[in-house]
């Protein structure tokens, strides 16, 4: 009997390593595809995030890639800096745009994101993410429910408080490691 069950098995143990052979074979052939989509996504986005760029250049900060934002003259108007963490269902990647100083925030771009559709999704949404444009960069921003009463408070997402909480704990992440690590003079 212990046999019938190993002649039966056989087949979906050949089947599951070929399909995962096959999968790890269709990655590997994408990988740099996806890399260079999301590398033009967030190119394209620099525009839209600092008020009078143009384009954006990588550059490498402290240990993470960063993109000074540029106007036509080639002079930096701003910093772009791409983020990511934990939310409510799935990991949560950002752009954030940041002054030329790092004083302040001038924009945030939801890059990926699978929180809950209808619910926490609606990070994406531009009435969210203009919540973050002229948010001070100086000190750590915070989720309240209702009305924003004060400087440095997000208002939350209706029923979706954690993916809006997940949302501004990456912010204040990477806005503070960018400015503990960012140089001083930049032309």
């Amino acid at each position: 009997m212990k046999g019938s069950y190993i002649g039966q098995a056989w087949p979906v143990i050949v089947l599951g390593f070929f399909f995962g052979a096959a999968l790890a074979g269709v990655h590997a052939a994408l990988s740099p595809r996806i890399a260079a989509n999301r590398l033009n996504d967030t190119l394209s986005q620099i525009p839209a995030l600092i008020p009078g760029a143009t384009r954006g250049a990588p550059m490498e900060v402290g240990n993470q890639i960063v993109y000074r934002a540029l106007d036509a003259d080639g002079s930096t108007v701003g910093w772009v800096l791409p983020a990511g963490g934990q939310g409510f269902a799935d990991r949560i990647e950002l752009l954030i745009g940041l002054d030329r100083e790092a004083r302040a925030i001038t924009g945030l771009y939801v890059l990926q994101q699978n929180e809950t559709p209808g619910l926490g999704n609606r990070i994406t949404e531009k009435e969210f993410r203009q919540r973050f444009a002229g948010q001070s960069a100086q000190a750590p921003l915070s989720v309240v429910k209702g009305r924003v009463g004060g400087a440095g408070e997000v208002e939350a997402v209706t029923g979706a408080t954690v993916s809006s909480q997940s949302v501004v704990g990456i912010v204040n992440g990477a806005v503070a490691q960018f400015r503990r690590e960012r140089p001083e003079a930049t032309p």
